[in-house]
């Protein structure tokens, strides 16, 4: 996702506005109160009062009704309900994303982990194949030299074995075609997330001072004005675009956890010991197969789904798990947001 695709969230759609809400909510209930409690038979026989209500009418009426006091209540409104709700919740983009870095730091322990007990399992799942080649190989043999014995019993029974292990071959086969596809995925998924977690590093470090700089340069009061006269407001311009940051990081990292949950229900439904693995589990691996894209992957997902398809690319499970580094032509995925 770039800045062009990201749709930002209404005030009321963000945790300060659940406070909005209860806010006015309460301000209706407490207005509708006094209202119930008002002495309007002394108001109207006392002039001052009858002007002082008056006046507070005509106030709220103007704001109703000019657009540019209607904007400035609206805008300090939502400021102080932010301000509120900082207290309780994380609204502070920096600070989520340096939660979300500390979320992948932890998540990429979790998958190394997991990417080695993959290549665990699929050594041992290769040795039992290749143990079953073997063993048809060596039954074939002894089936063909019954029947040129004449041994009739012994070439059926040593046949039908050589039969059984060929066709529990071609299942485990295929369970380790699919263990392949989450071993790549899983590796590029860890790759990629080192570089993000880089990335976010950096922004977290560069736009924490830039933020600081410009919040201490527009002033609550300032933005709003400058959005009353209509020119572009460079505090809200900035948030949004931290804000599009945090939103594409939640949802790769929500991509990540997503995948690592399928990888390990995948991993724990197989029984090497009886060459069988559940439905559920596979079922979950191809459904994310068939997803259309990745935000983690891109167009590196296709390549490898059909990288594991082609039996000329052996896949090398001695290889060391990389960590990945970027190189010095590295370009920050996010600092098009700011742009």
């Amino acid at each position: 996702m770039d800045k062009s695709e990201f749709k930002p969230k209404s005030f009321w759609q963000r945790p300060e506005g659940i406070t909005g809400l209860l806010f006015l909510g309460a301000l209706v209930a407490g207005g509708g109160y006094l209202l119930s409690t008002v002495n309007w038979g002394l108001i109207f026989a006392n002039t001052l009062y009858l002007a002082g209500t008056l006046a507070v009418l005509g106030v709220v009426v103007y704001m109703i009704l000019d657009p540019k006091m209607r904007t400035l209540v609206s805008y300090m409104y939502k400021s102080v309900m932010r301000w509120i709700t900082g207290i309780f919740v994380q609204v502070d983009p920096i600070g989520i994303l340096k939660s979300y870095v500390e979320e992948l730091q932890g998540n990429l322990r979790k998958m190394n982990k997991q990417i080695s007990q993959l290549r665990a399992q699929m050594h041992k799942l290769k040795e039992i194949i290749v143990n079953n080649q073997r063993e048809i190989q060596s039954n074939l043999k002894m089936a063909s030299k019954a029947k040129a014995n004449q041994k009739t019993n012994v070439m059926i029974l040593k046949s039908r074995r050589a039969g059984r292990l060929k066709e529990s071959n071609m299942k485990l086969e295929d369970l380790y075609k699919r263990m392949e596809v989450l071993y790549r995925v899983l590796t590029k998924m860890y790759e990629n997330s080192q570089i993000l977690a880089e990335d976010i590093k950096d922004q977290v470090a560069v736009k924490d001072q830039e933020r600081k700089a410009i919040h201490a340069s527009h002033s609550a009061m300032k933005s709003a004005m400058s959005i009353i006269s209509g020119d572009p407001d460079k505090r809200a311009m900035f948030d949004m675009a931290m804000e599009a940051v945090t939103e594409d990081v939640a949802s790769k990292v929500g991509e990540m956890e997503r995948f690592m949950e399928v990888s390990a229900n995948f991993m724990n439904s197989i029984d090497l010991q009886q060459g069988v693995f559940e439905e559920d589990g596979l079922k979950m691996l191809e459904k994310w197969e068939k997803e259309s894209t990745s935000l983690l992957l891109g167009d590196e997902k296709t390549n490898l789904l059909l990288e594991a398809e082609d039996d000329g690319n052996v896949l090398d499970l001695n290889a060391p798990i990389r960590e990945k580094v970027r190189d010095s032509q590295h370009r920050n995925q996010y600092d098009n947001f700011f742009e």
